[in-house]
């Protein structure tokens, strides 16, 4: 059965410290893909939100003498300023503080405590507060090590409930088992061979070393493991155990609904492995794709305030635009892999994509539809010139090809496409020249047939990049006189749509860069003394 309903989430972001590029990438890749089944008349429900609660928090509210609930609002506060500046279209934004997610979590551990998933036990064992994260002695090494951020671990000894997660494991070994469940496949067998083959441990889901939690209704010195807090975030949203759970029954419960976590890598145990033990233990549907996003580093690795390589998106967007920014993330960076962020890059990536090739081919192609036929498009007729099939042929292929990748999330090769297409109708130009044309009245016909196959281009190519260029896309459709009924994915590929109307030239989509704007780009990094 096809689905037209589609959940898309972002990892919900722990608000220690201000967001950077690498909150803006995974956000921005969710919005591009939440945008792109809009455009495809799915309905679509995008989440993103903020993970509140743990030591971390509670140590970092103290040092700035401030309580944990003051500390998050301010950074909550600018996570949300970046999201507008990102022009994210997200339907939610979920808070671990709210009252609605409170309500859920302390509602679900007691389902867990009646139905014996979880005992009271001590624990004993090595703990990353950055993290979040319990470790065995095992895992730590000699040096006694976080295996996810490689800071130390401190040892703890404390009462808490442990989650019986053997009781379970049959359920998530077949969880495993489905295909494209957990993407890439690499991120699969990573959790298969490191947790799940050597054996699972029981979990440990409370705290009571610290207070900066939701309380443990039946034993309230007990805060809920942030992890399993955290979690819940993807129902409570949608008013999971609320008067009102029409969101729920529409893109949780609902076979007609797709359901994809995007998250990244420092976090795939968690979503992999206990969610759906969670999930499973409330006899509730697993989601349909955990897709792992890679890491956006800088030339020296890891973006860090220690390295000074942090990147602030703000900068960017006011010089550039949001429109190059998000292309950046969606052509330059594979999804689902390590990428790598540098102002070389960035800058050659805007001037050869959206400058020489986008850009270019509209500017051109309406200043000649302007010059010779007075901005009137000509009807499009095709095979008139020797060289029409070939570029016919390629759109049509675009078209395929970009739907299929894009609904795989392979969104960098998807939008790879629509640049060679662009690349193509820019030679197609050259092959035929207008100019050469337009001097021959015997020529008219073939005249008439580039312009109206170069504005066909411009305009289906415009509509698979709008879910990236958020502004200038739409910018180019009113230079194309397209009403708003018009800039519909179902219409646009119509060959005729374009006939007779009268195009206009505005200004130049985007600029070239220069050596100068690889300097502003270098200045941008944020030295950790500021």
């Amino acid at each position: 059965m096809e689905k037209k309903r589609f959940y898309i989430t972002t990892p919900i972001y722990y608000p220690s410290g201000n967001a950077h590029i690498g909150h803006a990438y995974c956000t921005t890749m969710c919005d591009i893909f939440a945008r792109y089944k809009r455009s495809r008349h799915f309905e679509v429900y995008f989440l993103t939100g903020t993970d509140e609660h743990g030591l971390k928090i509670e140590k970092n509210a103290k040092a700035a003498n401030k309580t944990p609930k003051e500390y998050v609002d301010e950074i909550v506060a600018r996570f949300k300023k970046l999201w507008d500046a990102m022009k994210i279209s997200n339907d939610d934004f979920i808070r671990t503080t709210d009252e609605r997610h409170i309500h859920v979590v302390q509602s679900v551990f007691s389902d867990f405590i009646k139905n014996d998933d979880v005992y009271l036990g001590k624990y004993e064992g090595w703990y990353c507060t950055p993290c979040e994260s319990f470790w065995t002695d095992t895992q730590v090494g000699e040096n006694h090590l976080c295996p996810d951020c490689g800071r130390p671990v401190q040892k703890e000894v404390e009462e808490c409930y442990f989650f019986k997660t053997k009781k379970y494991l049959p359920e998530l070994k077949k969880y495993f088992e489905i295909p494209d469940a957990i993407c890439p496949v690499s991120r699969k067998h990573e959790m298969e061979n490191n947790f799940i083959k050597p054996g699972l441990e029981d979990l440990c889901v409370s705290r009571t070393s610290f207070s900066w939690g939701i309380p443990i209704l039946e034993n309230k010195k007990h805060v809920a493991y942030v992890w399993l807090d955290a979690l819940f975030n993807y129902l409570s949203a949608l008013g999971y155990r609320s008067e009102d759970d029409s969101l729920y029954k529409k893109f949780w419960e609902s076979e007609e609904s797709e359901i994809i976590h995007v998250i990244g890598a420092d976090i795939t145990r968690f979503h992999t492995i206990y969610w759906p033990e969670f999930l499973s233990a409330l006899h509730l549907r697993l989601p349909d794709k955990v897709f792992v996003h890679g890491l956006l580093m800088m030339k020296d690795g890891k973006m860090s305030k220690s390295k000074g390589n942090v990147v602030s998106p703000f900068p960017l967007i006011d010089r550039y635009g949001v429109d190059a920014l998000r292309y950046y993330f969606a052509r330059e960076i594979i999804f689902g892999q390590d990428g790598q962020f540098t102002p070389e890059q960035f800058i050659e990536r805007i001037n050869m994509d959206l400058a020489n090739n986008y850009g270019n081919l509209v500017s051109r192609t309406l200043s000649m539809i302007i010059k010779y036929f007075d901005g009137i498009i000509p009807p499009y007729v095709e095979n008139i010139n020797s060289n029409d099939k070939e570029l016919e042929d390629l759109a049509k292929q675009t078209k395929i090809s970009f739907e299929q990748k894009m609904d795989d999330l392979h969104i960098s090769e998807a939008y790879m496409d629509v640049m060679n297409l662009l690349s193509l109708a820019n030679k197609y130009i050259e092959d035929n020249a207008p100019w050469a044309l337009s001097k021959d009245s015997s020529k008219l016909n073939n005249l008439k047939s580039v312009m109206a196959h170069l504005a066909y281009v411009i305009s289906i190519t415009s509509m698979m990049l709008k879910p990236v260029l958020v502004t200038k896309a739409d910018k180019v459709f009113d230079y194309l006189s397209l009403s708003d009924e018009e800039r519909d994915y179902n219409r646009i590929f119509d060959t005729n749509l374009l006939a007779n109307k009268k195009v206009s030239k505005g200004e130049v989509l985007f600029p070239r860069l220069n050596n100068d704007d690889v300097e502003f780009v270098k200045g941008l990094m944020i030295n950790n003394k500021k």
